[in-house]
């Protein structure tokens, strides 16, 4: 299982799944981070912590705390 928070700086991916429970799982879904949806992994922070993530044509900075809950292919 490969998840979001794995994924190299230039790489683009695709969600398989999302782990997590009530709120957490539809704040990232709210986000557009749904099944099959492509996100390109543009930066990482200095400190490691957020990611820079282009999603659905925006720019979208997520915890690395929330990318280990999305698994990617």
């Amino acid at each position: 299982m490969k998840t979001l928070k794995e994924v190299p700086i230039g790489e683009t991916v695709t969600v398989k799944k999302l782990h997590g429970e009530g709120a957490v799982k539809r704040r990232i879904m709210d986000m557009g981070l749904t099944k099959g949806t492509k996100v390109y992994v543009r930066k990482v922070a200095p400190l490691g912590d957020p990611l820079e993530l282009t999603v659905r044509g925006y720019e979208l900075s997520l915890r690395k705390a929330d990318a280990e809950m999305i698994e990617v292919e």
